[in-house]
């Protein structure tokens, strides 16, 4: 796969405290790249050197596998913490502003507000717009220029859930275009169903980054449930194979320690005497994954 960005060892500091320490990341060309942690863990810092808006302190990165230039920089588009606009302008004057900023004719502005779903209120001011249209026009702002790559530092942050709805569709509508979209958030429902891949830091440490399928199926688990409960106990614990058994209601939940089928799981307790009336295969969630990593 292409790689749209790498970065080698990025650190960064601020007198004595170390914001990132040694990360390296790699987006790959045409994914949804969360960047996950915590408020202050350095995801807008890594955000910020990306955009050469602050230096690192040391470590390298490449946008489209060559040295940041200038001529790259405006293949990036980028909504960095919140929107900047004129609050007494219209939707389509503000970004008249930014086209003239960016070098970038007016004929661009009809689609992106159309891309953003705000064509038909490009006349009305922007300080009559609710928190989630602010947030669409400043995505809309960031197309200008025919982007290849979306950089979105907590684009959801203060959103109702009808607002966070609204953009998590904007972000895959852009994304099946082709854009290759690395959104940073603490929010982790959101990046579990946004993005294809993420990278989880704590505190400057990365501390796992991967596809977020992968990284959610990192420890297999089952929920079983018999008409004998305690012969089913038994029986799993006779097996090395289910490492982690408690019991959540009615039924088993039950961590492996390989992947097994569903099939293969249930001939073995059929073998023992044990019909299940309950199996079904459970993923952990992003959240207890990613507490588990920081804790």
């Amino acid at each position: 796969m292409t790689k749209v960005l790498t970065t080698d060892n990025l650190s960064k500091k601020y007198g004595l405290l170390k914001v990132l320490n040694g990360v390296s990341l790699s987006v790959e060309k045409g994914s949804i790249f969360g960047i996950l942690g915590p408020n202050g863990s350095g995801k807008t810092t890594t955000l910020s050197i990306l955009l050469d808006v602050i230096p690192q302190e040391s470590g390298s990165f490449q946008w489209f596998e060559e040295a940041p230039n200038y001529q790259n920089r405006k293949r990036i588009g980028a909504l960095l913490e919140t929107p900047n606009f004129y609050p007494y302008l219209s939707a389509e004057k503000n970004l008249q502003i930014a086209a003239q900023i960016k070098g970038i004719p007016y004929t661009e502005i009809e689609g992106v507000l159309k891309t953003v779903g705000l064509f038909e209120r490009k006349n009305d001011h922007f300080e009559t717009f609710s928190l989630g249209m602010k947030q669409r026009l400043a995505i809309a702002s960031a197309l200008l220029g025919n982007p290849e790559v979306l950089l979105l530092d907590e684009p959801t942050n203060g959103l109702d859930p009808q607002g966070i709805a609204e953009i998590r569709n904007l972000i895959q509508s852009v994304a099946e275009k082709g854009l290759t979209i690395i959104l940073a958030s603490h929010m982790l429902d959101e990046v579990e169903k946004v993005c294809s891949h993420v990278a989880i830091i704590k505190k400057g440490v990365l501390l796992v980054q991967g596809k977020v399928d992968e990284i959610l199926s990192q420890e297999p688990m089952v929920e079983l449930k018999a008409e004998n409960m305690d012969a089913l106990l038994v029986a799993l614990k006779e097996n090395p194979l289910f490492i982690e058994i408690k019991k959540e209601l009615d039924k088993y939940v039950v961590k492996l320690s390989k992947s097994i089928s569903n099939a293969e799981i249930n001939q073995y307790l059929f073998n023992k005497g044990i019909p299940l009336t309950h199996l079904a295969s459970r993923k952990k969630n992003l959240e207890k994954q990613f507490l588990e990593l920081t804790n």
